[in-house]
């Protein structure tokens, strides 16, 4: 305990030395991040521009899209960096930086996917009191919680976690995670557990259940209709129910890398499921949502169109 202090760098130790495809992976990670940036941007243009996707589900899209840009920019920055680095050493501050955005970033996503289940089980089961239920306050008031809550909850957590004193500074992931600098303290972190729990349960638990619930409701609702009622539900809910399911595989791996012993699997294999969390929900959903959804889908094509001209 005397010689314990909080080190001042810490070390991403999960860099795999790939030689000479270290740029050709820094090249492909620049246009997978350009991809995102451009793919999320037009997504949230097109609602934003054309009136007649001023309707909930469309404005919890673009909310959707923003969180992505807000996740892959508190990713992508530093991980290309660190690409062509020997060193991969990320300042105290810098990590917990990284941490609340990243994390934020995750729990912004199960809100905002949260919240779009409740439009489509209100527009689904309650078809004649949408309108009144979901009001334009209602709206930025669901979009104001799903962001504001993760926010506070996280800062407290990581507020407990950046004053523990650490008894190392090696991290087992290509980003910081608020588990890892957790390990590395040297005084029991019980309280943190408990923390930690309870964000896990409030962010991830409750809302799968919340999504399972609703989806549920809906599938009562549609047992008994006809099969073109089904079909229009069927097209309207979809992509929201891709999105979860991404996104939930996605998060699983994660946690479950977080807990696992890295030295009983292969560096590259922990590389990538690491990297799953946050680069393919902001990859896929554009794509999911802009294809699958006709009228985004057209309004894209008419923007595109319009910019060629």
């Amino acid at each position: 305990m005397e010689n314990s202090s909080s080190p001042f760098y810490f070390n991403l130790t999960m860099f795999v030395n790939i030689g000479p495809y270290r740029f050709a992976a820094f090249t492909f990670c620049v246009l997978l991040y350009s991809f995102i940036v451009c793919a999320n941007l037009l997504m949230i243009l097109v609602i934003c521009q054309y009136r007649a996707l001023h309707q909930p589900m469309y404005m919890f899209i673009a909310l959707l899209s923003a969180n992505s840009l807000y996740g892959s920019s508190g990713f992508f920055p530093r991980f290309l960096t660190d690409l062509l680095s020997d060193v991969h050493l990320i300042s105290h501050v810098a990590c917990f930086t990284q941490i609340y955005v990243i994390y934020t970033y995750g729990s912004n996503e199960l809100t905002i996917l949260s919240i779009m289940a409740y439009d489509r089980y209100v527009a689904v089961c309650h078809p004649l009191h949408y309108h009144r239920k979901m009001t334009f306050k209602t709206v930025v008031l669901l979009s104001v919680l799903a962001w504001s809550f993760p926010a506070l909850f996280l800062t407290a957590i990581l507020l407990m976690s950046a004053r523990l004193p650490l008894c190392g500074n090696k991290i087992e992931k290509v980003f910081c995670a608020n588990w890892n600098v957790v390990k590395l303290s040297c005084v029991s972190t019980a309280f943190n557990n408990v923390l930690g729990m309870l964000l896990t349960i409030t962010t991830v638990f409750l809302p799968l259940v919340y999504v399972l619930y609703t989806y549920l409701r809906i599938l009562i609702v549609c047992w008994k209709r006809s099969a073109e009622f089904k079909s229009k539900v069927w097209q309207s809910c979809l992509p929201h129910i891709v999105s979860f399911v991404i996104y939930s595989i996605a998060g699983f791996c994660d946690i479950a890398l977080s807990r696992y012993n890295l030295e009983d699997i292969s560096p590259f294999v922990a590389v990538i499921w690491s990297l799953e969390f946050v680069v393919i929900p902001p990859v896929l959903n554009p794509l999911v949502y802009g294809l699958k959804l006709p009228d985004i889908r057209r309004h894209i094509l008419g923007l595109l169109s319009c910019q060629k001209r």
